[in-house]
């Protein structure tokens, strides 16, 4: 992966909660015209720990046909080390070298010894894999530290790169070529200045434009004309459950939306229509619906 904006895209279900694959690749597909350097499926916002292996399977094989397929990134989102394993050697037959791979969730108290024989052992049965770490302690009941990422860069130099999203590594973490991109656009900008590849964020699919012309703004060393309002709409979803208030919003524009995978919701009625309402008044929403 690049330096970049990058989206932590939506899984679309159809209503007998199955993976609806090609309304999925179309929604990143959009995202992707309106600015976004790339899209990665199964992220955590992308139910991806929820989904079963033969659906992201199917949807891997079909984005191998794609026009941006090269823009496509893929997590893996398996507690199961050996599903881990079957799907970066799937993708990997379509081309699909760059894979975001958090730890297991299911079980709390990890330590850094398991987590490092976890990623060893995927190493070890696929050499070739690149790795981006993905730092989320609220997800994963784990925290990479700045000392135990250098550790494990340092063993298997196929990791290139961290999704910080517990925002402990971005301020304090420096290794030559190694990416570290940032979990809320929010913090896109101070990322940047210290050096860091941009972001992995599930809300750049609302914010694809702002954010990417603060990312442009900053390269070419210009003023920052909309970092303000990104940051103040990363906010108002930072109120709410990030998919349930992505998908609420989402939904109104576009049905495919309405479905989540238990035990996953929509927002209440009256949460949803206070969301609008905040975004109305950052003019993310029109009078004719939604503008973004």
């Amino acid at each position: 992966m690049m330096r970049g904006v990058y989206s932590a895209t939506c899984s679309i279900l159809n209503d007998d909660y199955s993976l609806n694959v090609d309304a999925t690749i179309a929604h990143a597909t959009s995202t992707i015209n309106n600015g976004l350097h790339g899209a990665i499926f199964f992220g955590s916002t992308g139910q991806s720990q929820l989904i079963d292996l033969n659906s992201k399977k199917n949807l891997i094989s079909k984005a191998a046909s794609h026009k941006l397929k090269k823009q496509f990134f893929f997590g893996t989102g398996c507690n199961s080390l050996n599903d881990t394993i079957d799907l970066i050697k799937y993708g990997m037959e379509y081309g699909n070298v760059d894979w975001l791979v958090g730890p297991p969730a299911y079980y709390k108290g990890n330590t850094q010894e398991g987590i490092y024989n976890f990623y060893k052992q995927i190493i070890l049965k696929i050499p070739k894999v690149k790795i981006i770490l993905y730092n989320f302690e609220k997800l994963f009941s784990f925290r990479f530290e700045p000392e135990f990422v250098k550790r494990l860069v340092s063993d298997f130099p196929q990791i290139r790169g961290a999704k910080d999203s517990s925002y402990n590594l971005y301020e304090n973490l420096k290794i030559p070529n190694f990416k570290i991109y940032i979990g809320s656009e929010a913090k896109l900008l101070k990322n940047l200045e210290l050096g860091g590849a941009g972001t992995i964020s599930a809300i750049t699919q609302v914010t694809h434009s702002l954010a990417r012309q603060v990312f442009d703004d900053f390269e070419k060393k210009q003023k920052q004309t909309q970092n303000e309002k990104l940051c103040k709409t990363r906010k108002v979803f930072d109120e709410y459950n990030l998919i349930s208030a992505l998908h609420s919003y989402l939904s109104v524009k576009d049905l495919n939306f309405k479905n989540l995978l238990p035990p996953l919701v929509l927002l209440p009625k009256e949460k949803k229509q206070e969301l609008l309402a905040k975004l109305k008044k950052l003019d993310l929403i029109s009078n004719k619906g939604i503008a973004a």
